[in-house]
């Protein structure tokens, strides 16, 4: 209850409130209001307001203690102010117990929000953490982690690998409980990340990184091609060669590094590859295979000769296809002409001849000049040239062959333009028996009809052949059986034929003993004592050419030189120089066997071949040659 003023109650100066409050209310002349309804703090209308009146005394001012201050819009605004003041203080107290709780709540716990490769573990505890990550991580060590390298996506396994993970220290990356309040009320709506520590055996790591390049990830460029398969209708089925570049892992530690760091990521690990990339595209194969490839292979191709057909079949044309990439990314078809005639070459061999020289035979005793034939042969060149378009048709696929005429190096124009129109040189020897009888013959009909050109060169071992019987190597069947003993007579005969009729001395060996069969210095031998073939040649001249007519018969052999001549010869010989008698030999020799033989003595000797005019018979030139002979012992048995 206030006390009354000025009595000592514990209130200052009577204020002017209080006094209008203790004076009543203005006389009122109408009807009086209800002093049990009439609410407290009202204002009488007209009442002045108060401006240093106590906030807390208006708040908790009691009804019935006096009458209310008047309601200004200051007084209003103060109280509106006063109810925040009130609210935000509280709240701020309600959020300072809550932090105090929360905080010492989660004292020793991984901070709120923080995962671990996908795996929430904010709010647990240290312990607790590491339990779930355990159960959860660890399944991932022996399971494949993808690896990507360039075109290929393989696999290793960590556990495998030498890979695996540091619980502790994966924890300990998520750190302490943070002070910060922001920090602590956003860790309910974000989730912060945490790395992964693993640990790792590098060289393991290394090993397995090598042997993955080595196995799967490593391969060689494939270029952009097409390919053939046989199908049922004896043809072939092309089917593109996709390109695909050539890749090698060529840093092998940053490749290590990189599957340490990213192992545990769910996208797997990436690997740089060194690349060598192809030059044909994939649709440049395409369109090669679609637009000619296809076409070129549909149906088999007939080329017609001369009497008889071959064919290409489907298989064998793509057998010659080659195919060259470009820089642009097209590829390009070859044909391997070579391949083509390969295949028909054999069935169309029939349709080509061979060039036959013109012969000269002496069936009548004269000779006579056998025609030449000309050589047909396929040029295949011009055969295959319509070949492009040919591949390009779906109907109608034929070539027509082509060939070329060859003429012989010995037409029958060639051949009457010889000259050979008489004997020009004749010689003949006797004495032969047995199987060196049988080797002159031999020979002697391998060399008949042979024709020598203008400025062309006659060689004896040219023509020899094989398939001669053994005999003694000398002509008076003294020596060693030698396989073509005898025909050394032949050759000595054919020598003295060409000698007379003009001819050079293009190379010859003389005889090693003087036999007295052939005229002293005019001899020569076509095999030595050990069976060795020894080559005689003669030369023609540049106007005319020449022939030999050859035979064997009755134990001699006679060779005649047919063309036209030129000079009358004259052989001159010389006396015997340097005379070697012979030495006695009684008993067997060296070689153990014995023979009896008269010998005879070595001299050297000089003939002298003679050229005279035809027409005034004078001496135009001299050819000399000196041979030197060895003695033969007497054998005395």
């Amino acid at each position: 209850m206030l006390g009354e003023p000025g009595s000592g109650a514990g209130h200052g100066p009577e204020s002017p409130r209080w006094r209008e409050a203790r004076s009543g209310p203005a006389p009122w002349s109408g009807p009086q209001p209800d002093p049990h309804t009439q609410r407290p703090f009202e204002p009488e209308p007209g009442q002045g307001t108060d401006s240093g009146l106590d906030l807390a005394t208006e708040i908790f001012a009691v009804a019935g203690e006096g009458p209310p201050p008047p309601d200004t819009p200051l007084r209003r605004f103060r109280r509106r102010l006063g109810r925040t003041f009130m609210i935000v203080g509280c709240l701020l107290g309600l959020f300072v117990v809550c932090y105090a709780i929360d905080l010492i709540s989660s004292a020793g716990d991984v901070p709120r929000g923080v995962q671990v490769a996908g795996i929430d573990v904010g709010g647990l505890s240290y312990a607790e953490a590491e339990a779930k990550l355990h159960n959860e991580l660890q399944p991932r060590l022996t399971r494949p982690v993808a690896v990507h390298a360039g075109d290929v996506t393989s696999s290793l396994v960590p556990a495998q690998s030498g890979l695996g993970l540091d619980w502790p220290g994966t924890l300990k990356q998520a750190g302490h409980q943070p002070w910060s309040p922001i920090t602590r009320v956003l860790s309910f709506f974000t989730t912060r990340e945490v790395g992964v520590v693993t640990r790792s055996d590098q060289l393991q790591v290394e090993q397995s990184v090598r042997q993955l390049a080595q196995d799967r990830l490593d391969h060689a460029m494939t270029e952009g091609s097409i390919g053939f398969v046989p199908n049922a209708s004896d043809g072939v089925n092309p089917y593109p060669v996709e390109p695909r570049q050539g890749q090698q892992l060529a840093d092998v530690p940053a490749a290590v590094q990189a599957v340490v760091a990213d192992w545990l990521s769910p996208r797997g690990v990436s690997l740089k590859m060194a690349v060598t990339p192809a030059k044909a595209t994939s649709a440049g194969v395409h369109s090669l295979l679609e637009s000619v490839v296809v076409p070129a292979v549909s149906s088999p191709i007939v080329l017609h000769g001369q009497g008889r057909d071959a064919t290409l079949k489907p298989a064998a044309i793509a057998a010659s296809f080659q195919f060259v990439p470009h820089d642009g990314g097209a590829l390009e078809l070859r044909v391997d002409q070579a391949k083509l005639r390969r295949v028909v070459q054999k069935d169309l061999a029939s349709t080509e001849t061979e060039a036959k020289d013109a012969q000269i035979t002496f069936d009548t005793g004269a000779p006579a000049v056998t025609p030449s034939i000309d050589a047909r042969k396929i040029n295949w060149g011009n055969t295959f040239k319509p070949l492009t378009d040919i591949l390009a048709k779906p109907a109608g696929r034929e070539l027509t062959v082509a060939y070329d005429a060859k003429k012989p190096d010995l037409t029958t124009d060639k051949a009457n333009a010889l000259g050979v129109k008489e004997v020009i040189g004749e010689f003949t020897t006797g004495g032969l028996s047995g199987p060196a009888a049988a080797n002159v013959s031999t020979l002697a009909g391998r060399i008949s009809g042979v024709v020598v050109k203008p400025g062309e060169t006659f060689s004896l071992n040219a023509h020899r052949g094989d398939g001669y019987a053994a005999a003694p190597a000398e002509e008076d069947s003294s020596g060693p059986s030698v396989p073509g003993g005898g025909l050394s007579q032949l050759a000595s005969t054919l020598y003295n034929a060409a000698y007379l009729a003009g001819l050079d001395d293009a190379g010859h060996v003389a005889q090693e003993h003087f036999l007295g069969r052939y005229p002293a210095g005019r001899d020569a031998v076509a095999v030595d004592a050990l069976g060795n073939a020894v080559d005689l040649k003669i030369a023609g001249n540049d106007q005319t050419g020449f022939a030999i007519q050859a035979s064997a018969s009755g134990g001699s052999v006679t060779v005649k030189i047919w063309g036209t001549r030129h000079y009358r010869i004259e052989g001159r010989g010389g006396g015997e120089t340097n005379e070697v008698p012979p030495t006695v030999q009684i008993g067997p020799g060296a070689d153990g066997a014995c023979q009896a033989s008269p010998g005879s003595a070595g001299f050297s000797v000089t003939d002298t071949r003679v050229f005279y005019d035809l027409a005034g018979g004078a001496e135009i030139r001299e050819e000399s040659r000196t041979t030197t002979y060895s003695p033969r012992p007497i054998a005395m048995c």
